[in-house]
């Protein structure tokens, strides 16, 4: 039986494969600390009261047809203030797209923007910027990074890539590493694709950004989040965003993402979206219009949420930086920003104490999974070599008592390799 190239190309998410393996050893009996899915356990997280009253006040008031396709206008408005309020962004409701999430909000700005054969430019690790080239036959453009760096690309990795690049695909807070760009590195990233645009013909195709920040009201301490339009206002043309209630709100299952940039393309990713189908349900759009209006509500939820995440994220990385300090070759990268910590494992070529050699960050993670009962995702699901001995551990979905534990089993487990 034959099936599109596409479809016999595209690989499947290789977190949700991890997790496949743990909901088998839990189907076993085993206790295993899952670090793996950039998610939240409700009844750890749950999302915010007022919020759910809304979306349980809409479903009463039977707002359950289909919303506007670019979203309930009243949404629209009100995360036009909330971007002006909390971040100094000025976008009108018709520069602002709504979907279901912001994963169609992504593949609707590679389809408005990125025709097949076009470069797009993305750093590694980042997160399913890889995929989404396959999904549009677009050339991918990996710009490898490095740990002195936070992981995050500078102006001269990515230099040399952009001549007849189509899209550059930015995010900070980093999914997977949750560490953020600072204001001179994205300012002089800024600077590139302005030079570039000016290099341009006027038949030619500019260079644009995409800049993810689903992550930006999750920031701890005194790391801020910087975007482009604010450094250099005349990106404003060239740059879509992509954002939403997702992760700031523990709501992914909410589903309502919002994407913003000129309204030209916002226009073209309407009808995207729309044949799509992936609309945002109209309640829980009508609840969350009225959830970003009041300040007190929204300031609260966060504080609160931003403390509980940074103590597990603090904790953990604490644990890993005692190991460093006893000898293990391991280490971690102070948290900045969103639920992750990036760690470091460098265990491939040991041995397992039933002979086994561990070959790569695949084997690695699933001999932790086994024998230390905590799981984390290898960068080389986020577009890395498998040789890479890095990790993402995402604490969403994880107690602070639960990652407390973890350090003297991972301890136990590492010193049994040779």
């Amino acid at each position: 039986m034959k099936i599109s190239v596409l479809a016999q190309n595209l690989h499947g998410s290789e977190i949700i494969k991890i997790a496949g393996e743990i909901n088998e050893l839990k189907k076993q009996g085993q206790n295993i600390a899952n670090l793996t899915i950039g998610d939240f356990d409700a009844d750890i997280y749950p999302i915010p009261a007022e919020l759910r009253d809304g979306i349980i006040d809409a479903y009463n008031h039977n707002q359950t047809n289909y919303p506007p396709a670019d979203g309930m206008l009243s949404l629209r408005e009100s995360v036009s203030s909330f971007l002006n309020r909390t971040l100094g962004l000025d976008y009108a409701a018709n520069q602002i797209l709504i979907s279901g999430g912001s994963r169609p909000l992504i593949y609707s700005t590679y389809l408005a923007l990125v025709d097949p054969g076009d470069k797009v430019v993305f750093p590694t690790p980042s997160w399913n910027n890889n995929h989404y080239c396959d999904l549009t036959g677009a050339e991918a453009v990996l710009v490898e990074t490095r740990p002195e760096n936070n992981f995050m690309p500078t102006a001269e990795e990515i230099r040399p890539h952009l001549k007849g690049a189509t899209l550059l695909a930015l995010c900070s807070p980093l999914n997977p590493t949750g560490t953020m760009f600072d204001k001179k590195d994205l300012e002089e990233i800024c600077d590139l694709v302005i030079a570039e645009n000016k290099s341009r013909s006027a038949d030619e195709k500019p260079l644009y950004l995409l800049y993810d920040q689903i992550y930006s009201q999750l920031t701890f301490g005194e790391y801020k989040h910087y975007d482009p339009v604010t450094l250099r206002p005349e990106l404003k043309d060239y740059t879509v965003f992509i954002d939403g209630g997702s992760k700031c709100f523990a709501a992914t299952g909410v589903r309502v993402g919002w994407g913003f940039g000129p309204a030209f393309i916002i226009n073209n990713m309407k009808a995207i979206v729309g044949h799509m189908g992936a609309w945002s349900p109209k309640a829980e759009q009508v609840a969350m219009a009225e959830y970003l209006k009041n300040d007190d509500f929204v300031n609260g939820y966060l504080d609160t949420l931003k403390d509980r995440i940074q103590a597990s994220l603090n904790n953990l990385h604490q644990g890993f930086q005692q190991l460093k300090s006893e000898g293990f070759a391991v280490d971690s990268i102070e948290p900045m920003g969103a639920i992750y910590l990036t760690i470091n494992l460098d265990y491939t070529g040991k041995t397992t104490p039933d002979g086994k050699v561990l070959e790569n960050s695949a084997d690695v993670n699933f001999y932790l999974i086994k024998e230390a009962g905590v799981a984390f995702v290898p960068f080389s699901a986020f577009g890395t070599g498998e040789e890479v001995t890095w990790f993402r551990a995402s604490v969403g979905a994880t107690t602070l008592e639960d990652i407390e534990q973890m350090t003297p089993r991972i301890r136990e487990a590492l010193a049994k390799l040779k």
